[in-house]
């Protein structure tokens, strides 16, 4: 098992597989690196180097009790980054994962950073306030964490439904991928959870966007429950310098598991391009 001492003490599993130019792979909330199999396998076989992280307070990383905000998210990458001594690297984030991948590259990734994507990503902001008025109400969030702190055990089972378009009419429900979800969430820290909501609901990334110059694929499905695609990837696009936007119409919040053979090949076409 892979880990990484931080300089604050806190222990960070993480994954590296492979050789070849590397991926680094940045999984969303309450989830760990595993919600990424579906690209890691994929793209370990491509002849790239992957790697992925379990957030602090995620997954089988520590438990500690502090530093659920983004700027600790994108410090504790950027010092995975260092200690492996990653270059020309291409950070994919997903959901709240998204939030960190664009947080470190505006203030870490100078030098080392080849191209990004935004996955059903948190950015710009997801709250409603006075400057995002088409934004989700600080209600929903609320009950989130209420959830969260006091019925996370269930909460983790239902949220799977909206996540993966489960409660659609048509849809295809997968037990697997819902008790999965379930594992990977109850196996991290009700603390950093319940914190990760502010982090990844009220962190404004409008001026991360406009500042990064490297290439930036976003994509949103229309059909997003979690992340409401027009107030956030349809609005990320356009604040990029060079930034690209594919939406999928019909597509839920966790589309790269549901929907990963079409993720996946867009994905290699823009690291190929």
């Amino acid at each position: 098992m892979s880990t990484l001492t931080l300089k604050d003490g806190t222990e960070i599993y993480y994954k590296d597989w492979g050789k070849g130019q590397p991926i680094f792979f940045h999984h969303g909330w309450p989830l760990s690196s595993d919600d990424w199999d579906a690209q890691m396998f994929f793209f370990l076989e491509q002849g790239y180097r992957v790697i992925a992280h379990d957030r602090r307070g995620h997954g089988r990383s520590e438990q500690t009790p502090y530093g659920h905000d983004m700027d600790t998210y994108a410090s504790d990458v950027a010092e995975i980054v260092s200690a492996l001594d990653l270059k020309d690297v291409i950070h994919v984030g997903h959901s709240t994962g998204g939030g960190e991948v664009i947080r470190y590259v505006a203030k870490h990734g100078n030098g080392r950073v080849a191209k990004a994507v935004l996955v059903s990503a948190v950015t710009p902001i997801m709250v409603q306030n006075e400057n995002n008025p088409n934004g989700v109400p600080i209600s929903v969030f609320d009950d989130i964490r209420n959830n969260t702190a006091k019925h996370r055990q269930q909460f983790f089972i239902d949220i799977t439904f909206p996540f993966y378009g489960y409660n659609r009419e048509g849809a295809k429900v997968s037990e697997g991928i819902q008790r999965n979800w379930w594992r990977q969430g109850m196996s991290g820290s009700i603390k950093a959870h319940y914190d990760c909501v502010k982090a990844f609901s009220e962190t404004d990334f409008t001026e991360d966007l406009k500042s990064v110059d490297v290439p930036i694929l976003v994509m949103h499905g229309e059909d997003d429950q979690i992340v409401p695609f027009e107030t956030t990837g349809k609005v990320a696009a356009t604040l990029l310098k060079n930034g690209k936007l594919i939406s999928y119409p019909g597509f839920p919040h966790g589309m790269p598991t549901t929907e990963a053979e079409t993720i996946n090949r867009d994905l290699l076409a823009f690291f190929k391009s």
